[in-house]
């Protein structure tokens, strides 16, 4: 279970197979096993390192003011620990965040980046959406707050097909889940992420991804990223929902991939 010491807490990571660093990054669940579908066709060319973010799965549940420029800072901390001094960067949702902050504040440390179910900035409809989440945790609890979340991440098709895994899961989860208030800090960190002064100074090779069907982060965000950075790929599946990388793995992985071997 290795973990890195970066000062005022630990993080959890884990490191899997061999060549260029390539950082899988979880959206606002934080956790590592997000990846654990995508991990061996990434494995099999690239060192992947995935991690759990402060405040989630075996990290420190450090009792913070959280935002994406500390979770940005961790991450850096965490390449530092691992002497990573350049990776390329697959960002889902709250991780796409932290992969515009990191290409922002610290170009340099970036091969490429993948902004994957991402947005740009809070917006009424991504407020309102993330409000009923918060509300749902902190006035019904951690299980309810879970067992609601498929309906935001995946197909109607897809959670049909797959309901006795995400009940198994869900149990994992709600033994696992943090305090309330982390994660009503974590959200309230993403709802006040702004990065769209900046968007237009982004230098650093650039795929937008996202599903034609994501409810949570609808394409309209990836589209408006897609302008606004010089350069930038738009990529967009025809279904997979917010979590197209575990619901339509065959085609994320071939896109991803292939847009990371392009930059070599």
């Amino acid at each position: 279970m290795p973990k890195a010491d970066i000062g005022n807490g630990e993080i959890y990571f884990e490191s899997h197979g061999a060549g260029e660093p390539v950082l899988l990054v979880p959206g606002l669940g934080g956790v590592a096993s997000y990846w654990n579908p995508n991990i061996p066709g990434f494995a099999a060319k690239h060192r992947v390192i995935v991690h759990d973010h402060r405040g989630t799965g075996q990290s420190t549940r450090s009792k913070i003011r959280y935002s994406v420029d500390q979770m940005t800072d961790d991450l850096l901390r965490l390449m530092d620990h691992l002497k990573i001094a350049r990776a390329h960067l697959v960002g889902h949702s709250t991780g796409g965040a932290i992969g515009q902050t990191m290409a922002v504040r610290c170009p340099e440390r970036l091969s490429s980046l993948v902004l994957y179910a991402t947005w740009t900035r809070c917006d009424p409809f991504f407020a309102r959406v993330f409000e009923a989440r918060r509300t749902l945790l902190t006035a019904a609890g951690a299980a309810a707050y879970v067992r609601s979340t498929p309906v935001f991440l995946y197909p109607d098709w897809w959670v049909n097909e797959n309901i006795a895994l995400l009940e198994q899961r869900e149990k994992a989860v709600i033994a696992a889940f943090p305090e309330a208030d982390i994660v009503a800090s974590r959200i309230d960190g993403i709802l006040a992420f702004d990065r769209t002064a900046d968007l237009g100074k982004i230098r650093a090779r650039t795929l937008v991804l996202c599903a034609r069907d994501d409810i949570l982060t609808p394409p309209y965000f990836s589209e408006a990223l897609a302008r606004a950075i010089p350069g930038a790929r738009l990529e967009v599946l025809e279904r997979g929902g917010h979590c197209a990388s575990e619901t339509a793995l065959e085609a994320f992985n071939r896109v991803v991939l292939g847009f990371i071997d392009q930059q070599a």
